[in-house]
């Protein structure tokens, strides 16, 4: 298992290590996650929406389209 350390500065930043840019393909401009599971954090590179594909399945998803649905999720 490979392991790298970065410091947080005093605003908590940090700077990923080059092992971990390399390794996850990190570029200027990318976001990142950092999930917790089982205790522990794991980060990813975020991966970007497809637009094209979420509005070709857009109209399939109208089960949850409705008055009362928007009602009931309105605050969340």
């Amino acid at each position: 298992m490979k392991s790298a350390k970065s410091k947080l500065t005093s605003k908590y930043q940090t700077t990923i290590p080059q092992e971990v840019r390399e390794f996850l393909l990190l570029r200027k401009g990318d976001e990142v996650i950092f999930e917790i599971e089982n205790g522990q954090v794991v980060i990813r590179k975020a991966t970007p929406f497809d637009l094209e594909y979420l509005s070709s399945v857009e109209s399939t998803l109208s089960e949850w389209n409705s008055e009362n649905d928007e009602e009931a999720y309105k605050n969340l």
